[in-house]
């Protein structure tokens, strides 16, 4: 760290001397405007990108007629998240169909990118969303509201014996992978862009914990999901109408605690964030409860009521995470 003494010109104006090095690196010219931000510890950022629209960038894929059409996917997310406006695959030859169906996969499974250039061996992507127009609390509530409605309408298909519902309900994930993935994108961006967050009127701290918490939303849709998988193959069993009441009780402890832990970050409510803690001892107790009867089934009916019980609890798990990371956030923010 540099140490600049601040010195004084003209009687009332304060001035301090940027680092040489700094000012040649980033090519600041003579009346170049700079932008400076107060951050909430009292420190000053300088930015010479303040009155600049974001950088463009272009990631470029020159990929191979065999390519794993699962990496190349992966592939295309990671530069998604990365923050790159635009995307361009490219192939030597005519490209191949599984390829262009793994393209469009990543188009309908993304927020924003669309076709703006294709050929016979060139598909170009560009993103067509300004993410500062997507506030992190929004889309944590959409991704809670989306999961809990997955989750409601799991059990309902073990109730009414619909399989066409449980299916419905694994589709319905995709929707929460995009919005998790928005968010990686908007923090990513953020670290790399702190006027972004300005625009976003946010801060880095906030969009880290938004980023963490729509990563464990992700994971509890997941195992929803997993929840929904194994009701299917319950459909065609006879169930005792015992059990199926007390799946739909700890199903529903499971979920107060997950809408209460998001309750606890949208409000900013440190009780509520620290009340999870206890209630989920509750859920522990109902989950051996479950497991117990469990274990008096059939095997079948046993593994998949079991698997449905450990999806149920690691909900409850996740939702205490993201209590934990509501309350580090609202300490360090002085509540």
């Amino acid at each position: 760290m540099e140490i600049r003494r601040v010195q004084m010109t003209g009687g009332s104006s304060f001035i301090i001397t940027l680092p040489k090095e700094w000012v040649k690196a980033v090519r600041i010219e003579k009346n170049d405007p700079l932008g400076l931000i107060q951050q909430p510890d009292g420190t000053l950022l300088i930015t010479h990108t303040m009155d600049r629209e974001q950088i463009k960038t272009q990631k470029e894929f020159n990929i191979e007629q065999d390519i794993n059409q699962h990496f190349l996917f992966r592939e295309l997310i990671g530069a998604y998240i990365a923050g790159f406006n635009s995307i361009k695959i490219t192939s030597k030859q005519r490209m191949q169909p599984a390829t262009r169906t793994t393209i469009r996969r990543f188009i309908q499974n993304t927020i924003g990118q669309e076709v703006v250039e294709e050929t016979d061996t060139t598909i170009t992507l560009k993103d067509l969303l300004n993410p500062s127009e997507m506030p992190f609390t929004r889309t944590i509530k959409r991704m809670h509201i989306i999961t809990k409605s997955m989750y409601e309408d799991s059990i309902r298909a073990l109730k009414e014996k619909d399989s066409q519902l449980t299916q419905d309900v694994i589709t319905r994930d995709n929707e929460v992978d995009r919005l998790h993935w928005l968010i990686a994108r908007q923090h990513r961006i953020i670290q790399e862009n702190v006027s972004f967050a300005e625009k976003m009127g946010t801060t880095l701290t906030i969009a880290t914990t938004a980023y963490l918490i729509s990563r464990i939303i992700e994971r509890i849709a997941d195992h929803v999901c997993r929840i929904a998988t194994n009701i299917s193959h319950l459909l065609d069993e006879t169930i005792n109408s015992n059990i199926i009441e007390k799946v739909e009780e700890t199903s529903h402890l499971s979920l107060s605690l997950f809408s209460k832990s998001i309750g606890a970050f949208t409000k900013k409510e440190i009780k509520e964030a620290n009340e999870i803690f206890t209630d989920a001892e509750l859920l522990i107790k109902k989950c051996k409860e479950l497991d117990s009867l469990a274990l008096n089934q059939d095997a079948s009916l046993a593994m998949s009521l079991g698997t449905l019980v450990e999806s149920m609890g690691r909900i409850g798990d996740y939702s205490k995470d993201i209590a934990e990371s509501v309350i580090n956030h609202l300490i360090g923010e002085g509540k």
